[in-house]
């Protein structure tokens, strides 16, 4: 493959990422073709290249002579670098954030066990190179998107990361590359924001370039669905793009699911995240429901469960926190046509979901008053305020509306947090409070319960709301 040289000015910072003796990552199955790619007449020679990769047999470091640039470096990103890492390959971690990067090479960052030891593992090799410099993405055979797609606070879709990083991208393609976008948007992004651009360019897909979708799949905090154990979609702007795509990723996933275009792979996606936003916001109705019968939720979840077909537990909470729930619904709303079928039952949801500290805070109030308690005044513990436990990842989490609200109703709110030491409410900053059981409170509300924490003390405390209902009961609702 021709590729530009590396600018004089363009820096890198090697980290040597080794398995460490971890197991190895399973190869997975290449997909049978759609057509004969391996002729590739009339292709850019790097495009054909990738054709012989594809057909040459597995065995060994997979992706070993590969150089693959994985753009944004966060809670996708760099599980996903240290997964080409451990399947052979060269990786340049490209990201905008200087702070991120200084992170990342402190091993101050948000991993599993496993992979914070392939972190440790830095050894004298250039097996990992950082850089905020976009002209690095040059020297990459490969080039992996993975930004964030938030939406903003009217709930609408913010494609500002997703573009600023597909036009850098774009812009510094060279002949020859495999381009493949992973972030959850909406219908129709990677032709929109990859393939139209880069035809403009001259590199039309299939041709002198090679595009293609497959969406993340991670599980931050979650050791059993790291990505080698976690089967992957991909969708290509041609059959050759999807083979490349799939001979790519095959070595950091437990099996990969080709389909037959990006839309598809971009729609796939989306229901994934629309289905359980729904069933989200059900199991809270529901859960609802059950103490209004005087019933506990768990149980009746769990007796549901003993069903063995036409039945997934969804389990209640304080609502729906992270990057990817409470917002990739929206990106399929925002691109419903007028007039047509509509969705509102996955509007409904959204709503609910984004009620739902708002009920919680009521809840809690209710809590207080049955206790000859006004919430004015009242000492409040939110416990954990990270969206999930495992993880210090505060984004869209309902910890943040709920400590607003109870803040705003003259409660005197406290948090603690073993992985959340700061957190801005409100335009305050509160600190989280390090021996929460040393302190006298009049309602604790269990948001998120981190693992290996020991809740034993709140046994002691004369209130407690626990928003996952673990141990709630009828009298923890607010009537």
């Amino acid at each position: 493959m021709t590729r530009s040289p590396a600018p004089s000015s363009c820096i890198y910072h090697y980290v040597n990422i080794s398995l460490c003796g971890s197991e190895s990552s399973p190869a997975g199955s290449l997909p049978e073709p759609g057509t004969d790619v391996d002729g590739c007449s009339g292709t850019e020679p790097g495009v054909a290249a990738w054709a012989e990769r594809c057909a040459a047999p597995a065995g060994g470091a997979e992706l070993s002579g590969v150089t693959v640039a994985v753009v944004g470096l966060g809670y996708v990103g760099l599980p996903t670098a240290l997964s080409l890492v451990g399947a052979g390959a060269t990786v340049l971690g490209v990201d905008s954030s200087a702070r991120r990067l200084r992170d990342i090479r402190a091993g101050s960052v948000d991993l599993l066990p496993s992979q914070h030891a392939a972190l440790a593992c830095a050894e004298n090799g250039r097996d990992l190179r950082l850089t905020s410099d976009s002209r690095a993405l040059a020297d990459a055979d490969a080039v992996v998107v993975c930004v964030p797609t938030p939406v903003t606070a009217g709930r609408e879709p913010d494609l500002r990361p997703l573009r600023a990083a597909c036009a850098s991208v774009v812009g510094h393609a060279v002949k020859g590359q495999l381009i493949v976008l992973t972030s959850t948007s909406h219908v129709g992004t990677t032709r929109e924001l990859l393939v139209r651009p880069l035809a403009a360019r001259g590199l039309a897909a299939e041709h002198e370039v090679l595009v293609a979708f497959a969406p993340e799949r991670i599980d931050p905090g979650n050791e059993r669905h790291v990505p080698r154990r976690t089967p992957r979609v991909v969708g290509g702007a041609g059959p050759l793009s999807a083979r490349a795509a799939a001979f790519l990723l095959a070595p950091t996933a437990s099996r990969l699911h080709t389909v037959p275009d990006p839309e598809t792979a971009e729609m796939a996606k989306l229901w994934e995240n629309v289905f359980r936003a729904v069933n989200i916001a059900l199991a809270n109705e529901l859960a609802d429901a059950c103490l209004d019968f005087g019933l506990p939720p768990r149980q009746v979840i769990e007796a549901a469960a003993t069903k063995p077909y036409g039945f997934m537990p969804f389990y209640p909470g304080p609502g729906a926190g992270g990057h990817c729930i409470p917002c990739d619904p929206y990106y399929l709303l925002g691109k419903l046509r007028p007039g047509g079928a509509g969705a509102p039952v996955i509007s409904a949801a959204m709503d609910a979901l984004r009620d739902r500290p708002g009920r919680i805070a009521e809840m809690a109030a209710g809590e207080l008053r049955r206790a000859g308690l006004p919430v004015a005044g009242a000492r409040v513990l939110v416990l954990g305020v990270a969206y999930k436990g495992g993880v210090s990842d505060v984004r869209e989490s309902p910890a943040l509306r709920l400590l607003a609200l109870l803040a705003g109703r003259g409660a005197d709110v406290a948090y603690s947090d073993p992985h959340v030491p700061r957190l801005a409410v409100g335009g305050e900053v509160l600190l989280s409070v390090a021996s929460p059981h040393k302190r006298p409170w009049d309602l604790v509300i269990v948001h998120t319960a981190h693992p290996g924490g020991d809740l034993a003390w709140l046994e002691s405390v004369p209130r407690v709301l626990d928003t996952r209902f673990h141990h709630a009961t009828p009298a923890a609702v607010a009537r």
